[in-house]
């Protein structure tokens, strides 16, 4: 059984021109369709004379036809750069993919004996012929492009399961998956992630999941905690108030720490539960830690609980903490508060996801100093916003993370490992001029 059937266009060495074939052919093929039916009747002739031949071609006729045939090709090539530009990326990638073979070198080729001109004489001339091309196929769908690869346990194995960096740069896509089946491996990218961005009205939460992308969602059920990183400018306290803004639309309870007295203090004057005093937001840990303690207790004593079964299964609302500035404020504690607090957060992230209790922790970068003993590896959810040095991605995704980074100059775009490990482009929902998060955040509060 032929497991690539209908997976794709297979890459093949020909391909290395395909963008010339595509063009040359495809300009010369719309050129004669309208040049030729100017000239019809003489071509149709079956008594060709040299006078009509000249009078067809050789004139101001055959000019101008050939002008308006030109002007019909240039006419027809712009509609279709313009209207039918994902099939033209598609030939580019195509391209690309063989050429990526080639250049590297991974494929096989044995010496063939050419014919002389006289076939009864012998030749010593050799010439180098392809015997083994990698089987590679590429499909485009939604968005997507799925690119697979054979794995034979050839010599070229290595390079071929580890095409994620290359792919990534070289097609100027974002990999979102990579999942390797029995003989073959799947990389799967985006073409064009800005265009999955949504606006701040379609981030809906529901069922233990929030929408942040069009194919990118938050599923805090399964993969519980939020760490988010960036600098200042990089959208970070538009991405957090987008978070409130939308929890607040189901029954969840939320907790909001800010440190610095800033945008997030300000909800203290519309919501319930905001806190920015050193004091007050050591009790709100503790009082969070405790609650769900209390509430893993009781969901053992509830008629319906089910060992494997969540909060959700029981009824009960998830709660979230909040935490904006975080290393600001552990270097505002003393070193016995510091290590108090950094144990009760350690339990929450250990233990929070049954019983329905969430941290998103917010920094300018995840020192270890403050996020040690393991904790920053129970945030399933990464994301780092604006301009980060590598080592601040290193922090953020690993020190081993082997993605290249690049800096685009768009609010709100960064970088997101969604719980899977693979580290692609990100943008936070679209907040529309003149939105004002107080006054909608006070409206969904007194709705509650």
């Amino acid at each position: 059984m032929n497991i690539f059937k209908g997976r794709g266009k297979r890459i093949k060495e020909k391909d290395a021109s395909l963008v010339f074939q595509f063009v040359f052919f495809g300009l010369v093929g719309v050129w004669l369709v309208s040049f030729i039916p100017f000239h019809l009747p003489f071509l149709l002739s079956t008594t060709w004379q040299l006078d009509d031949f000249q009078a067809h071609f050789i004139s101001t006729y055959g000019l101008v036809t050939l002008l308006i045939s030109l002007a019909l090709t240039a006419g027809c090539a712009y509609l279709y750069y313009r209207y039918r530009y994902d099939k033209i990326k598609q030939v580019i990638h195509r391209q690309k993919l063989a050429k990526m073979i080639l250049e590297n070198g991974w494929y096989e080729t044995k010496q063939i004996t050419q014919e002389g001109f006289f076939k009864d004489i012998p030749s010593n001339k050799t010439k180098e012929k392809i015997s083994h091309f990698p089987k590679m196929y590429y499909r485009y769908e939604k968005g997507l492009l799925y690119i697979q690869v054979e794995i034979t346990l050839g010599k070229y194995q290595e390079p071929l399961l580890n095409l994620d960096t290359k792919l990534e740069s070289g097609l100027y896509c974002e990999l979102v998956s990579k999942e390797l089946h029995d003989s073959y491996v799947e990389y799967a990218l985006f073409h064009d992630m800005i265009a999955n961005r949504i606006s701040i009205d379609e981030v809906v939460a529901q069922n233990g999941s929030l929408k942040l992308m069009k194919s990118l969602y938050w599923e805090y059920d399964k993969l519980p905690h939020m760490l988010i990183a960036g600098g200042t400018g990089g959208g970070k306290s538009y991405f957090i108030l987008t978070l409130i803004e939308a929890l607040l639309k189901t029954d969840a309870k939320l907790y909001i720490l800010d440190p610095k007295n800033a945008d997030l203090a300000d909800l203290a004057t519309v919501m319930p539960d905001v806190y920015y005093k050193k004091e007050d937001m050591i009790t709100c840990i503790n009082d969070f830690y405790e609650s769900m303690m209390a509430r893993s207790e009781e969901m053992k004593q509830m008629p319906n609980y089910k060992t494997g079964e969540n909060y959700a299964y029981l009824g009960l609302s998830p709660h979230f903490l909040v935490f904006d500035e975080y290393v600001a404020f552990m270097e505002m504690l003393a070193s016995k508060e510091n290590t108090a607090v950094l144990t009760k957060l350690k339990q929450i992230v250990m233990l929070g996801r049954q019983a329905g209790f969430f941290l998103i922790l917010a920094c300018q970068r995840p020192d270890a100093k403050y996020l040690g003993d393991g904790i920053r590896d129970q945030f399933n959810f990464r994301v780092a916003l604006g301009r980060m040095s590598e080592l601040g991605y290193g922090m953020v995704f690993g020190s081993d993370v082997q993605k290249q980074f690049f800096l685009k100059q768009i609010k709100g775009r960064g970088y997101v490992d969604n719980g899977d490990n693979v580290i692609s482009e990100f943008y936070t929902p679209l907040v529309p001029k003149g939105h004002d998060f107080l006054q909608t955040i006070e409206t969904l509060a007194k709705a509650r």
